[in-house]
């Protein structure tokens, strides 16, 4: 059964990136586009739009044009969208890097991409540093790091504005990529996602069929722009519909809560761990959210009596979203007003949005009202995977339908449910961990026969890495020194947080690690 959205289709949107995000600047004129909310600058749709111009006219006198790909290395700034938008100007890709990825993790990232420039910050120029010499070694090729504040022996990002003209390219709106996020899709190593003009700005018109903001509004950034939630509904979603965003770098509960009351929030989108904040710390208590009209939950699977919680205590619309990176990234999204809506729906399709609910096993649809494998097709589904045409036909089959490798159900009022997942991925407060990437870690350990990761229940609620561990015959290996011998190599959040040591990996004929097998014997033993 193909299951469609309740909504009228949107048409497809064909425009650059960032002339449809930024296309009513002029006419927004004074008003605050970004505001850092640690300095207080702040950024009009007018300046906003200007900077772009001007760096894009800097960058074309750089060489850089269409098809190149610029990495941005930078926590939330205002300048973030002045680089993106920039770039896609003079028919760049942008690639996103997480600001806590280790230096052999932004190599491989930067070589996969095929970087040619890229844009960092001062906090960050260390591992900048060591990534390009990383590069440089491997393939002789050297990338100017570029930052957007100062750093000794970088020039600032600032530093190349100009006035002159950019020249003109051939545009192609279902071809172009307009920003190569990271993935590990439904399963392995990252993979750079190929997200068009069409995906992008296609996903922003579907979003606004179910969920409104407005010239006038203020939206929070505490998830961060590399990720592309926080990329689509913080930047590209917030300053496309006219609304004032106040960028914090870093997450911090304080800040985040003083925020909320002083600068009148009226929307917040935020992971899983935030909301169990929300529910339960104690100064939630002490600050006026009266401001505050929406709640927004996604990257992660969020407890149905938590949203509950957080909806009662704050008198707050809170409603969730679902989808991947490569869904440019929203197929699921809770309509606005559907107050009626039950805790852990994920909402209804989007618009223009099609899905079936598969047996993983067989390849045939579900029987209505059975969970079965989320299968999704629309404008949003990306254009492939950068560079692997065999991971890309893995994971969009020859008619379009992209299998998400998660387990789904619908009921009769078209409301939509996550229930559990056949993809191995793990999702650690929001982000996304691959077993293989760890495992293929831990056996370059002498002491390390064979491995297996997996995630596990924490007692927040969340998810963490697990390590199932064979040591070598006749060696001694701790606890601690698995977890620090992946801690020097990877992103905090990546960190393997329990270890177990077993006689043998779990695996099938081919070789495959049987995780399942794993998975199942974890409720018992906690």
């Amino acid at each position: 059964m193909i299951y469609t959205s309740m909504r009228p289709d949107v048409g497809v949107v064909d425009h650059p990136l960032h002339a449809w995000v930024l296309g009513d600047a002029a006419r927004r004129g004074t008003r605050p586009a970004m505001v850092d909310v640690s300095s207080g600058r702040t950024l009009t749709y007018a300046e906003l739009a200007g900077l772009v111009g001007r760096l894009a006219a800097g960058l074309a006198a750089e060489g850089i044009g269409k098809g190149d790909v610029v990495a941005l290395h930078s926590p939330n700034t205002i300048l973030f969208p002045v680089v993106l938008y920039a770039t896609t100007t003079v028919g760049g890709t942008v690639t996103t890097l997480s600001p806590l990825a280790a230096p052999d993790e932004i190599a491989k990232q930067l070589i996969d991409s095929e970087t040619r420039l890229m844009v960092s910050v001062s906090a960050l120029i260390e591992s900048a540093r060591a990534a390009v010499e990383v590069v440089r070694r491997m393939t002789g090729r050297d990338i100017e790091i570029l930052v957007c504040d100062s750093a000794e022996g970088h020039r600032p990002v600032l530093g190349l504005l100009g006035d002159g003209d950019v020249p003109a390219y051939e545009f192609d709106a279902a071809e172009d990529v307009a920003v190569l996020p990271y993935s590990s899709g439904t399963t392995g190593v990252p993979k750079g996602v190929m997200l068009t003009h069409r995906n992008l700005c296609t996903n922003l018109e579907q979003m606004a069929g179910l969920h409104q903001v407005e010239e006038g509004d203020r939206v929070i950034a505490i998830l961060p722009f590399f990720h592309i939630f926080g990329l689509t509904a913080l930047v590209n979603g917030a300053l496309r519909r006219g609304a004032t965003v106040y960028v914090h770098a870093r997450f911090d509960l304080e800040a985040f809560l003083t925020s909320l009351e002083r600068d009148r929030i009226t929307h917040a989108y935020v992971a899983p761990p935030v909301m169990l904040a929300l529910a339960k710390h104690p100064a939630v208590g002490n600050v006026d959210l009266s401001g505050l009209r929406r709640i927004i939950c996604a990257a992660a699977p969020l407890d149905a009596g938590v949203q509950a919680a957080v909806a009662d205590r704050l008198g707050v619309e809170v409603g969730q979203g679902y989808g991947m990176t490569e869904l440019s990234p929203v197929s699921h999204l809770h309509a606005d007003g559907n107050l009626g809506e039950p805790a852990a729906c994920v909402g209804h399709l989007l618009p223009s949005t099609q899905a079936r609910l598969v047996d993983p096993d067989t390849g045939l649809d579900v029987a209505e009202g059975e969970p079965g494998e989320v299968w999704i097709r629309g404008p949003q589904v990306m254009k492939g995977y950068f560079g692997r045409p065999e991971a890309t036909d893995a994971t969009v089959d020859a008619d379009g339908w992209l299998h998400t490798g998660d387990i789904g159900r619908v009921d009769e009022d078209g409301n939509w449910f996550i229930v559990d997942r056949v993809k191995e991925l793990i999702k650690y407060k929001g982000y996304q961990v691959a077993p293989a990437e760890l495992e293929a870690i831990l056996v370059q350990h002498p002491g390390i026969a064979d491995a297996a990761v997996i995630g596990v229940h924490d007692e927040a609620g969340g998810e963490i890495p697990k390590a199932f561990v064979v040591p070598m015959t006749g060696v001694s290996i701790s606890a601690a020194e698995v977890m620090a011998h992946v801690e020097g190599q990877v992103a905090p959040y990546k960190r393997i947080r329990r270890v177990e040591f077993i006689e043998a990996v779990p695996k099938a004929a081919s070789g495959k690690i049987l995780r399942r097998r794993l998975r199942d014997r974890e409720p018992a033993r906690s």
